[in-house]
């Protein structure tokens, strides 16, 4: 009885030990989950710079949060915040769908290429949907997320493209706002989520945006310094 017991001391003092180093390296481990899961779907690297969970309350602050672009891209990155909020229902954590009830991203840097074939964030939602795997596979196992409320606000955007030797233009990004993402399916995982954000913050670009009217903008200067230097020259010759 003795040894039974010291045995079950031990047990406890172990599991007590585990849920107490658990505790400590909860952010460390959400944060390493977010590198790594999310390198994995964009291919690009993701990057975090600290993870502070409140498990009472549910809320999840992430800093220094960098998507940078995939293979084939020149910009630094495609999306950066310094901080943003993701606030849980306590009550949901152990169900199999979580309820998020609010996303929210405050003043981001986005910088929105487009490649020879693709922009940037086309790329990164086509290859989140090849990490998922085709849409009538079998379920993905784990937690599901619903989020009641995505906001992004105060966006700070750039565009650029290969035409434009290096060059940025700065455009002005509409608030986004989305409400009950993955009720209608009773819940989605989270890449299918980033991929869902992917594809709203694209078709905000698409619309702030136009690639081709660029691209003309660039051709009608550049035949214009042609112009101007054909007459240089002709000037120059005439001297002689």
């Amino acid at each position: 009885m003795k040894k039974i017991g010291l045995g079950l001391l031990v047990l406890v003092v172990i599991i007590a030990g585990a849920l107490f180093w658990l505790r400590d390296n909860l952010d460390g481990l959400v944060r390493d989950a977010i590198v790594e899961y999310g390198s994995e779907m964009t291919q690009a690297k993701v990057s975090v710079g600290n993870v502070k969970i409140d498990a009472v309350n549910g809320e999840c602050v992430i800093s220094n949060f960098v998507v940078g672009n995939p293979t084939g891209f020149k910009t630094p990155y495609a999306f950066k915040v310094d901080e943003f909020t993701v606030a849980l229902d306590p009550a949901s954590i152990t169900d199999d769908v979580i309820t998020v009830r609010k996303i929210a991203i405050i003043a981001p840097e986005v910088i929105y290429e487009k490649g020879a074939r693709m922009t940037n964030f086309y790329a990164i939602q086509k290859n989140i949907a090849e990490y998922l795997g085709p849409s009538d596979s079998e379920p993905t196992p784990g937690k599901k997320l619903i989020v009641e409320e995505f906001k992004m606000l105060d966006s700070k955007a750039q565009a650029t493209a290969e035409f434009m030797d290096g060059e940025t233009v700065t455009v002005a990004l509409p608030n986004l706002t989305k409400r009950n993402i993955g009720k209608a399916e009773g819940g989605i995982t989270p890449g299918e989520l980033g991929q869902r954000i992917a594809g709203a913050m694209e078709k905000q670009l698409l619309k702030a945006v136009s690639f081709d009217q660029l691209g003309k903008a660039a051709r009608q200067a550049g035949s214009a310094i042609g112009d101007a230097a054909e007459g240089a020259m002709d000037g120059l010759k005439s001297l002689f």
